[in-house]
């Protein structure tokens, strides 16, 4: 058997990274992808590898001829043919640069810009049928050729850019562009029809298409491998690059390059986030049919501006519009909120706020930290009370407090009765009380739980609520948030320091429907927290889990020693390509200790990531 690799192409959309090399010779964490597809090869007893070069082909050619290294396995032979004319033909005309060589053995077809895991190439060669291309069922990320296959496997048809429907997505396969050809196929089939076909259409075409032109005569030539969960990407442009980079990344950096993302784990393939809070039964199917059946209008109109879009939250929330701020996202509230510090007197010249650890760590990272005042539980659990931040706080002159109830990554929550008796107490001492709800509706009694009423913000001027809407209501995408108090001219402030067009359509429109699935919403926040006492039982059969009570929808854990957060985490995600957080260092918990935070999903996937921790293996 040989391989023919395919690296002739100019890699534009990659900009400075191809600026002086092939696509090839990026590198993804420090290794060049020609390097890492070659190691690979190496190790499969090929006959030889063809190299199909073109744009700083010469380059190339010079950076493999002296940076080869014998194996423990085989010395590749490796030889080289060149497409002189890559800026103007496509991959077509180089595979029938080396047609010749096609028809001589059985072939590993390979483009240059992919990486895969090592046991895709195995996979391939052990498989029995002599023509075989690997494919992945289709996500969004993916672009290029698509397949559709019978009950057996075949590949049927292949799918252009052309052809594309998004309502048939569900019957689609990507091709991993990497085949496996018999020499018998390649000199019968293949070749003929691509000498045919290029003479017909030209030179500037895919070597795909010759494929699907094959397909189409229902002889069953061609059979797809679904890959299921290995791991694959094709580096196209510089996002690709980036998510190649976290998906292949070595252990010591894996997390890093994961948790630096802050979002946007749909990119990646089958992956099941465990990370980010957000409620898994809303919004419900039919507020999603409605949102859809609006999107041509949203995505292409503009959304109102301040004005209105206040009156739309009040409305929504049921808050008056002069208490009330909507933003763009809590994210955008919270740093405008963080900069508009309370007024010091003369005094107490520097404003002090007071925080509780360990928390969300946005509002102190927003606050300056010489006026920072931090009490933290004194117990293993991290639980307190009101009384507990009375006592505290009763002699540290703050004019702030803030208070994330429930608390992250804690759970800790303090009842809706004892969070007034702290915002009287903070009334009578001329502290403003912030309280960021964005949990609250998880919690047990979460119909009455809430603070956001005309009747408690004015009970308690000095108190301001803040609320994420992407947490319980399942909208993250949507960047939408909440500010409020009877305190006038803080929430006039706040609207004066934010964009008039702080919010998008879709945020908007979510907040004018929402009181028709209100309902809806109940009926979620119930099930959910059914499911959550479900998955804490679960949980708590992990042998190395300590896990602590909580109101909202995530658990903190304390992994019990040998073991440690972060070798949990790289297990999960590389075996089961599920993502939790490792909270290990985060300000206020026990430096000494380990811990993870893990979000509440529905039942299925709660059930999947349990069944995963009882097989964990150091």
């Amino acid at each position: 058997m040989q391989a023919i690799i395919l690296a002739a192409g100019m890699g534009r959309r990659l900009g400075e990274y191809t600026k002086d090399n092939t696509k090839c010779m990026v590198p993804v964490n420090g290794v060049r992808l020609i390097d890492r597809v070659l190691g690979q090869l190496s190790k499969l007893q090929l006959q030889r590898v063809i190299i199909v070069t073109g744009y700083k082909g010469k380059e190339l050619q010079e950076y493999i001829a002296n940076s080869q290294q014998p194996t423990a396995n085989s010395q590749l032979n490796i030889e080289f043919a060149e497409n002189p004319v890559y800026d103007k033909t496509n991959n077509i005309y180089s595979l029938s640069l080396v047609k010749d060589k096609l028809q001589e053995d059985d072939t590993l077809l390979i483009e240059s810009d992919l990486i895969v895991n090592d046991h895709l190439f195995e996979m391939l060669i052990d498989n029995p049928y002599p023509n075989l291309a690997l494919v992945a069922k289709y996500e969004t990320w993916m672009d290029g050729t698509m397949v559709r296959l019978d009950d057996e496997q075949n590949i049927v048809n292949f799918i252009s850019k052309d052809a594309f429907d998004y309502n048939d997505v569900n019957s689609y396969y990507k091709t991993v562009n990497i085949y496996k050809l018999s020499r018998e196929f390649s000199a019968h089939k293949y070749v003929p029809f691509l000498d045919a076909y290029t003479k017909a259409v030209g030179n500037n075409e895919y070597y795909e298409n010759v494929l699907r032109i094959i397909s189409l005569l229902n002889n069953h030539d061609m059979k797809a491998l679904p890959i299921g969960n290995e791991k694959w990407y094709e580096i196209d442009d510089k996002q690709d690059l980036d998510i190649a980079e976290a998906l292949f990344a070595d252990e010591k950096d894996m997390l890093r390059k994961y948790y630096g993302r802050y979002g946007g784990f749909w990119r990646f393939p089958q992956m099941l986030d465990f990370c980010y809070l957000v409620n898994p039964y809303f919004p419900s199917r039919k507020m999603k049919d409605e949102l859809r059946a609006n999107f041509d209008t949203l995505l292409t109109e503009y959304p109102s501006g301040m004005k209105v879009n206040t009156l739309i939250a009040s409305k929504c929330f049921g808050v008056s519009e002069d208490y009330i701020v909507p933003g763009n996202g809590a994210a955008e509230l919270i740093k405008v909120l963080m900069e508009e510090k309370p007024i010091a007197n003369s005094q107490k010249p520097k404003a002090k706020s007071g925080f509780i650890r360990p928390t969300f760590e946005e509002y102190p990272n927003r606050y300056d930290k010489d006026c920072q005042v931090t009490f933290v539980p004194q117990n293993d659990d991290y639980r307190y009370t009101a009384d507990d931040l009375m006592a505290f706080f009763g002699d540290k002159d703050i004019q702030q407090l803030m208070l994330i109830n429930p608390d992250n990554p804690s759970g800790n929550f303090i009842p809706k009765a004892d969070v007034l008796r702290l915002a009287q107490w903070c009334e009578e001492r001329d502290i403003r009380l912030v309280v960021d709800e964005s949990f609250v509706d998880f919690s047990t009694d979460y119909a009455t739980n809430s603070l956001l009423s005309d009747k408690t913000l004015e009970a308690y001027p000095h108190m301001a609520v803040m609320k994420s809407i992407s947490k319980s209501y399942g909208v993250p995408g949507l960047r939408l948030g909440i500010f409020a108090s009877a305190d006038k001219k803080l929430i006039a402030r706040i609207k004066k320091e934010v964009s008039i067009w702080n919010l998008n359509s879709f945020a908007e429109f979510f907040m004018q429907i929402y009181n028709k699935h209100e309902k809806d919403y109940q009926r979620a926040c119930a099930k959910f927290v059914k499911e959550r006492d479900d998955f804490e039982q679960q949980l708590r059969t992990i042998p190395f889990f300590r896990v602590m009570p909580s109101q909202a929808n995530y658990f903190l854990c304390e992994v019990l020693p040998p073991y440690t957060a972060s070798e949990i985490v790289i297990y999960m995600l590389k075996q089961y390509n599920i993502l939790t957080r490792d909270c290990s260092g985060k300000p206020g918990l026990n430096p000494s200790k380990q811990y993870m935070r893990i979000a509440v999903r529905n039942h299925e996937d709660n059930t999947r990531l349990v069944e995963g921790l009882k097989e964990f293996r150091v």
